[in-house]
C-alpha cells in the first residue's frame, strides 16, 4: 500500500472534468486518492453544471453523501499498476504502453523509476497495489433521461461481504428473494425476434413479481444488452408503485469505453456517462438500462473475464443469506440463465452446476445453449466426441475452425459432467412441454434442483411451499406442489398460512382455504397475537395500538413496554366501533391469561427447520381457539387496509351483514386519522364497498323473507360487541343501508306498533280524541286477535304505539305552546294566576322526560357516556337551552323588582320552544327533507356572517370618523357602527351622508340628547356639514356594490349549492334520521306531558325502590336463542353465497359485453380500411390504364 508521503500522478483534464473543486473554480489535488482527510474540500463537488443536474435527478441526501464519501474509500479499494514494463505490443494510439495495458503517463510516478522491485518480467501479483477507490456514486448517461444508477470500483479482491453490505445498506437494496445470474453471448449476438420477447416478457415477469435482483455483465452488448432492454421495457409500461428492478452490471472496470468520467475520489453525484459505441473499438460500453455497476479492478486495461471469479464468488455469497419476511425465513436461492454463448459461458455453467446452481438454458438463442439443449436428454453413453464436434460444427459455424482437437475433448468432458446434473439443467423450449414463459422455467428450475438437495419426504415439499410464497408465485405452487404427488394435511399448512397472511399475499391464502385449511383450527389465540405483533408499521390501527401500550405502562410504573394481549387490541377496536359495542377480547380477571403449557417460540420460518409448525403441533386441549375466527381475521385485516385478503375472508364469514358493517365502521374511523390522502380515499372506497355489500346480501334475505330479513337487523350479535346490524349502520352513518326499503318497512312497522300500517293518520286522531272509536272497528291491528279481545288490551295495543304518542305529544306541546303564549301576552301578573301555575307544572313534566332520558341506560354506559350521547344531539341541546332560560325567567319573575325582565326572558324561552316544533316535523316526508335544507343552510349562513362582519364593520367605523367627531356614547357608536350600516345594506340610507338633506333639528350638536344622534362637523358661518361629501358617497358606492351585489349573491349560490347537494341525498338523509324519532318515541312513556308525569313515579318506584333493572323489550334488540341464531345465520350465510354468485355474473357479463362491443368497433375499423384499401386499389388501377394508354398512344404518334 503506497504510503501518504507518495504522490498519485493525476491526470488534470479529467479530474477538472468530473470533480472541480468548489472554492475558486480550479482544481486542487490530494496527496494521493485515498487521503480523503487531508482534503476536505474535495469531498463536495460543486460545479454548475453538477448542480442543475442533482436538481433534476433523484439522488441521495447530502448526509448519504457524506456517509458514502467516508465508507467506501475506507472499505473498498482500486487494484494499480506500480510497476512500469513497457509491452511489446504498441497501444491503440500508438504510446508505448505497459504489460498492464495501461499508457506511461497513466502509472504513478514511483511507477515510472521503480526502485523495490527487482527483475524485467511483470507480475500481477507483485506489481500491482491495492489503493482506496476513486470512482464511485451516481451514474447519470448522458442525452438518455433522467435515470440515475448506483456504481463503485472495487478490486478483484474485495471480498464480497463488504460489496454486499454497500448494496443492502449503503445503496438501499432490498435483500433479494431470488438471484438470477444471466450469462451468454457479449458479442455478435442475435436471437429470433418471437424468442427474444420471450425471453425478456419473462425474465422481467420473473424478477417483478418475486423481487428478484438480475445479475448481468452489465455491457451495452449481447445478452447484457438484452437484459437491459427488458427491463427499460417494462420501466416504460408499468407504473410507479410496481417499483423498480433491480440490475446489477458486474463489468471489468479495465474493458469499460469512457471510464474517466466516473474517476472522482469524493465520489460523483452523479457522473455524467456517455455511451459511444462508435468509437469504444476493444472495449466495452455500461448499459444505460441497468441500475447497479460493480466495476472489477485487477490493474489491467482491455483484459476480459476478470470479473467472473468476483462475480462467482459473490453470487455465491449472496445465496448463503437468510432473507426474513412475513414469517418466512429462506435461504437466498440463485439460477443461472444462459442464452447462447461461448467458450466463457460454457466455463460459467461448468462451475455454476458443479456449486450446485440450477441452470436455465434457453434453447434456440444459439451455440452453447443449444449444444446443451440437444444432448441434456441423452444418457452420457451417448454423449461422445464425434457427436459434441458434429454439434459444434453445426452451432459454431464461424469459429468452427479455432477448435482443436484437445479442446473438443475437454468440452466433451464438461458437457458430460453438466449433463450428469441433469437435474440442475432445465431446457426451455419455445411452445413446448407446457412452457409459455421463462418466468415459469425459471422457477421450476429451483423447485426441481430442490428436491435433490438436502431435504427428503415432506421437508422438502415443504421447502418448496416457502420459495413459492417468498417468490409470490401462487401459479407455480398450483402446478408444481399440490399435485397428486403429494397429499397435503391441512395442519401442516398453517405455518404457511400464517406467513401469506402477514405477507399480505391473498393469492395463496386463498389456495390454502382451497387446500383444506380450516380457519377455525388455524385461528388460536397465540396465533391472533402474533398476527398483531407482525402489523404494518405504517397503518394507523398499529399507531393507536402503541399508544394503548405506552398508556398502561405508565399507569402501571412497568420498566418497559408491555407485549400486545388481545385485551389491547380490544380497546382500540371499541374506539373504533363505538363504545355502544361491548369488548370483544374482555381483559381476563387474573393477572395473566390462560396460556398454553407450552412456551411458544418465535414463529419463524426457514429452510434449516425451526417453523411455525411447532406452534401448532400441541394438543387440542391444551390449544386456547377464539370464538369467531373468521372474524378475528377479518378485523385483522381491515385495520391494515388489506382489501384483498378481507375480501377473501368475509366471503367466509357467517354474520356477513354485521360483519360488512363493522368494517365499514372501523375504515371511516380509521380514515379520520390517516395523514396520506390516497389511503384516506381507498379507505373510504372501501368502506363504501363493504356498505354495498351489507345492502346487497339484505337484499337477497328480504326477497327471499321479509321476517327473517328484519330478525337480522335487530338480533344481537355476540361477534360484534353484543350490538345489532341496525346500531352499526346508523352508527357509521351507512345512509345507503339504513335508507334500503326493507329497512323503512321494519321502522315503519315499529313506527305503528301492534297496529296496522294501513290505518290512517285521520282515523288514529279521531280515536285519540274520542278514544270509545276503538271498539267500532275503526281501527284495525296487526295480529287479528286484539280485534277480538278484551278493552282493555287493545286500549293498551293502541295507545302504546309509537305513532300515537307522537301524536299525544304533539297536541299536547302545542296546547302548551298556546297557554304560555296566552300567560304572556294577555295574563302576566304580579301574583302567578292558575294558567301560569299550570304552566309551570308543564315544565316540570319536560325536565323529568329529559332527566329520564339521560338516566335510562339498558346497557350500562354510564351516567357520563349517556350524558355525552343525550347532549350529542342537536334537538336535546335546544331543550336543555330552552329549560335553562325559562327557568332564569322564571327566577327573575318571582323577583319584584326583576318582573319586566323575566318577562322578557320568558319570551326569549318561548322562541326557543316554538323553534323545537322543527323536531316534530321531521316525521313527514314532505317538511323533513326542507328541515335538513334549513339546517344545513344555517351552516352557510353563519359562514357567511364572517365575511359579513368585516364591510359592515369597516364601512362603519369609516363613516362614523368621517361625519362625528369623538362620539363617546357607546350606544350610539355602535349604532352608526354596525346597526345603521347593516340596515343600509337593506336600502335605509342615512339621509345626511351627502350633504343635501342636513338637518339641524335631526341631530344633537354636542351629543347631549339621549334621543338623538351627534351631528356631524358643521360650519359655524354657514352651519353646514364640512365632511367631504364626494368621499361619503364613493364609500357608500363601493360598500352597496361588494355587499348587496357581491356578498348576497354569494349567499345566494351558497344556498343553492347546498340546496342542490342535499337535494339528491334529501330522501337518504330523511330516512336516516327518521330512525331517530321512531326510536325516541318506541321508548318514550305512552302519556303525554303533564301526564307522563304518572309514568315517571311508576319508573321511579321500579328503578329506585324495587330496584328492578331496565327492561329491553321497548328496545330495537333481540336476543335470540341458540338453535334459531344458528339457522338465522345459516340461511344468511347461503344467501351471501347466492349474493356473490350474482356479483360473479354480471361481471363476467360486464366483461363479455365489452369485449362484444371492442370486436364490433374493430370490425367497423376493418370494414373501413377494406373500402379505403379498395379506394385506394381503384385509383392504382386508374393510373395504370392511363399511363398504359399513354404509353401506347406515344408511338403511334
Amino acid at each position: 500500500m503506497a504510503g501518504p508521503g507518495r504522490r498519485i500522478r493525476t491526470l488534470p483534464t479529467e479530474l477538472n472534468k468530473v470533480c472541480p473543486d468548489e472554492g475558486e473554480g480550479y482544481p486542487v489535488y490530494p496527496k494521493s486518492y485515498y487521503d480523503l482527510d487531508m482534503v476536505p474540500n474535495l469531498r463536495r463537488s460543486n460545479s454548475a453544471f453538477s448542480k442543475s443536474k442533482r436538481r433534476t435527478h433523484c439522488i441521495p441526501s447530502t448526509n448519504e453523501k457524506e456517509n458514502l464519501s467516508a465508507w467506501i474509500p475506507e472499505n473498498i479499494q482500486k487494484k494499480e499498476c506500480v510497476y512500469f514494463i513497457e509491452s511489446s505490443q504498441m497501444s491503440d494510439s500508438g504510446k508505448a504502453a505497459c504489460e498492464c495495458g495501461y499508457l506511461k503517463e497513466q502509472h504513478l510516478e514511483e511507477a515510472i523509476k521503480p526502485v523495490m522491485f527487482q527483475g524485467k518480467e511483470w507480475d500481477s501479483r507483485r506489481h500491482v497495489q491495492e489503493l482506496s477507490t476513486d470512482a464511485f456514486g451516481d451514474i447519470s448517461f448522458t442525452g438518455l433521461g433522467q435515470k440515475v444508477g448506483k456504481y463503485v470500483r472495487v478490486s478483484s479482491n474485495t471480498p464480497p461481504r463488504i460489496i454486499y453490505q454497500l448494496m443492502t445498506q449503503h445503496w438501499g437494496l432490498d435483500i433479494p428473494n431470488l438471484l438470477i445470474s444471466v450469462t451468454g453471448g457479449a458479442k455478435n449476438f442475435n436471437m429470433k425476434m418471437r424468442l427474444k420477447n420471450i425471453f425478456r416478457r419473462g425474465l422481467v415477469k420473473v424478477a417483478q413479481t418475486t423481487g428478484a435482483w438480475i445479475i448481468s455483465g452489465g455491457s451495452h452488448a449481447g445478452v447484457m444488452k438484452q437484459v437491459g432492454e427488458a427491463v427499460r421495457d417494462f420501466s416504460m409500461s408499468s407504473s410507479y408503485k410496481e417499483g423498480e428492478i433491480v440490475t446489477i452490471g458486474i463489468a471489468t472496470w479495465g474493458t469499460v469505453h469512457n471510464r474517466n468520467s466516473l474517476i472522482c475520489p469524493t465520489g460523483s453525484f452523479p457522473a455524467e456517462y456517455v455511451l459511444d459505441e462508435e468509437s469504444q473499438g476493444n472495449l466495452s460500453c455500461l448499459d444505460s438500462n441497468h441500475s447497479h455497476f460493480i466495476l472489477v479492478d485487477d490493474g489491467t486495461h482491455g483484459k476480459y473475464g476478470v470479473e467472473i471469479p468476483l462475480r462467482t464468488r459473490l453470487e455465491k455469497f449472496i445465496s448463503e443469506q437468510t432473507k426474513v419476511k412475513g414469517g418466512v425465513a429462506i435461504k437466498i436461492p440463485i439460477v443461472c440463465v444462459v442464452l447462447e454463448g461461448g467458450p466463457g459461458t460454457l466455463d460459467t455453467i461448468y462451475n455454476a452446476v458443479t456449486n450446485g446452481t440450477p441452470c436455465v438454458i434457453v434453447e434456440g438463442s444459439g451455440r452453447v445453449a443449444d449444444v446443451l439443449a440437444q444432448v441434456a436428454n441423452l444418457p452420457i453413453s451417448k454423449i461422445t466426441i464425434s457427436r459434441i464436434q458434429k454439434k459444434l460444427s453445426t452451432f459454431f459455424k464461424d469459429s468452427y475452425e479455432q477448435f482443436t482437437e484437445s479442446k473438443i475433448v475437454e468440452w466433451t468432458k464438461k458437457i458430460q459432467d453438466i449433463v450428469r446434473n441433469r437435474q440442475l439443467l432445465t431446457i426451455f423450449r419455445e411452445g413446448k412441454d407446457g412452457q409459455q414463459d421463462v418466468d415459469v422455467a425459471i422457477l421450476q428450475a429451483m423447485l426441481k434442483a430442490s428436491r435433490y438437495r438436502d431435504h427428503f419426504g415432506h421437508e422438502n415439499w415443504d421447502h418448496q411451499l416457502k420459495l413459492a410464497v417468498a417468490w409470490n408465485r401462487v401459479d407455480i405452487a398450483r402446478s408444481e406442489i399440490f399435485t397428486d404427488d403429494h397429499e397435503w394435511k391441512p395442519s401442516e399448512l398453517h405455518p404457511m398460512m400464517a406467513a401469506a397472511l402477514i405477507a399480505n399475499k391473498p393469492e395463496f391464502v386463498k389456495l390454502f382455504l382451497e387446500q383444506g385449511v380450516r380457519l377455525k383450527e388455524f385461528v388460536t389465540w397465540d396465533t391472533l397475537i402474533y398476527l398483531y405483533e407482525n402489523l404494518a408499521t405504517s397503518s394507523v390501527f398499529h399507531g393507536k395500538l402503541q399508544k394503548v401500550l405506552l398508556e398502561e405502562k405508565e399507569r402501571s410504573a412497568f420498566s418497559k413496554v408491555p407485549g400486545i394481549q388481545l385485551h389491547h387490541v380490544s380497546q382500540v377496536l371499541r374506539e373504533l366501533l363505538g363504545d355502544f359495542t361491548q369488548q370483544l377480547y374482555p381483559k381476563p380477571k387474573n393477572t395473566e391469561r390462560h396460556r398454553l403449557s407450552i412456551a411458544v417460540p418465535h414463529i419463524k420460518l426457514n429452510v434449516q427447520g425451526v417453523s411455525l409448525r411447532s406452534l401448532y403441533k400441541r394438543s387440542a386441549g391444551r390449544v386456547t381457539f377464539t370464538m369467531d375466527p373468521v372474524r378475528d381475521l377479518l378485523i385483522w385485516a381491515i385495520v391494515q387496509n388489506r382489501k384483498e385478503l378481507a375480501d377473501i375472508i368475509w366471503a367466509q364469514s357467517q354474520d356477513c351483514i354485521a360483519g360488512a358493517l363493522a368494517c365499514s365502521k372501523m375504515l371511516k374511523e380509521l380514515s379520520k386519522e390517516e395523514n396520506d390522502t390516497d389511503s384516506t380515499d381507498e379507505m373510504l372506497i372501501l368502506a363504501e364497498e363493504y356498505e354495498h355489500r351489507a345492502v346487497g346480501v339484505f337484499t337477497e334475505c328480504y326477497r327471499k323473507d321479509e321476517e327473517r330479513a328484519q330478525k337480522l337487523l335487530i338480533r344481537v350479535s355476540d361477534a360484534w360487541g353484543k350490538t345489532t346490524c341496525l346500531q352499526l349502520a346508523l352508527e357509521a352513518k351507512n345512509m345507503n343501508f339504513v335508507s334500503h326499503g326493507g329497512i323503512q318497512a321494519f321502522l315503519t312497522k315499529v313506527w305503528w306498533g301492534k297496529l296496522s300500517v294501513d290505518n290512517g293518520i285521520c282515523r288514529v286522531i279521531m280515536c285519540m280524541l274520542f278514544f270509545p272509536l276503538l271498539y267500532t272497528g275503526l281501527i284495525t291491528f296487526r295480529e287479528k286477535r286484539l280485534q277480538s279481545t278484551s278493552c282493555l288490551k287493545r286500549f293498551r295495543a293502541f295507545f302504546t304505539a309509537p305513532v300515537v304518542i307522537f301524536h299525544l305529544n304533539i297536541l299536547s306541546y302545542f296546547t302548551f305552546l298556546f297557554l304560555f303564549a296566552y300567560v304572556l301576552m294577555v295574563d302576566f301578573q304580579t301574583v302567578p294566576s292558575w294558567r301560569e301555575y299550570v304552566i309551570y307544572f308543564w315544565l316540570i313534566s319536560l325536565v323529568c322526560e329529559e332527566t329520564r332520558q339521560i338516566f335510562y341506560d339498558p346497557d350500562g354506559f354510564g351516567l357520563v357516556k349517556m350524558t355525552s350521547l343525550y347532549l350529542n344531539d342537536f334537538w336535546n341541546k335546544l331543550d336543555v337551552c330552552a329549560i335553562l332560560i325559562f327557568i332564569a325567567g322564571l327566577t327573575c319573575r318571582w323577583m319584584p323588582s326583576t318582573l319586566y325582565p323575566g318577562r322578557i326572558i320568558l319570551s326569549l324561552a318561548f322562541i326557543i320552544f316554538c323553534l323545537r316544533l322543527m323536531h316534530i316535523f321531521t316525521v313527514s316526508k314532505t317538511l323533513g327533507p326542507k328541515i335538513i335544507i334549513v339546517k344545513r343552510m344555517m351552516k352557510d349562513v353563519f359562514f357567511f356572517l364572517f365575511l359579513l362582519a368585516v364591510w359592515v364593520v369597516s364601512f362603519g367605523v369609516a363613516k362614523q370618523a368621517i361625519l362625528i367627531h369623538n362620539e363617546e356614547r357607546v350606544d350610539w357608536i355602535f349604532r352608526g357602527v354596525v346597526y345603521h350600516s347593516y340596515l343600509t345594506i337593506f336600502g335605509q340610507i342615512p339621509s345626511y351622508i351627502d350633504g343635501v338633506n342636513f338637518n339641524l333639528d335631526q341631530c344633537s350638536p354636542n351629543g347631549t340628547d339621549p334621543y338623538k344622534p351627534k351631528c356631524p362637523e358643521i360650519s359655524e358661518a354657514k352651519q353646514v356639514p364640512i365632511f367631504p361629501e364626494w368621499l361619503t358617497v364613493i364609500l357608500l358606492c363601493l360598500y352597496l356594490l361588494f355587499t348587496n351585489i357581491l356578498l348576497l349573491n354569494l349567499l345566494i349560490a351558497m344556498f343553492n349549492y347546498t340546496f342542490q347537494q342535499v337535494q339528491e341525498h334529501t330522501d337518504q338523509i330523511w330516512k336516516f334520521q327518521r330512525h331517530d324519532l321512531i326510536e325516541e318515541y318506541h321508548s318514550r312513556p305512552p302519556a303525554p306531558p303533564p301526564f307522563i308525569l304518572l309514568n315517571h313515579l311508576q319508573l321511579f318506584v321500579k328503578r329506585v325502590i324495587l330496584r328492578k333493572p331496565a327492561t329491553r323489550h321497548k328496545q330495537l334488540k333481540e336476543k335470540l336463542e341458540k338453535n334459531e341464531e344458528a339457522a338465522l345465520l345459516s340461511w344468511e350465510m347461503y344467501l351471501k353465497e347466492n349474493y356473490l354468485q350474482n356479483q360473479q355474473c354480471q361481471q363476467k357479463q360486464n366483461t363479455e359485453q365489452k369485449i362484444q362491443d371492442i370486436a364490433e368497433r374493430v370490425n367497423v375499423l376493418a370494414e373501413l380500411l377494406d373500402l379505403d384499401r379498395v379506394k385506394r386499389t381503384g385509383l392504382v388501377e386508374q393510373r395504370l390504364v392511363y399511363l398504359e394508354e399513354q404509353f401506347l398512344a406515344g408511338p403511334l404518334k
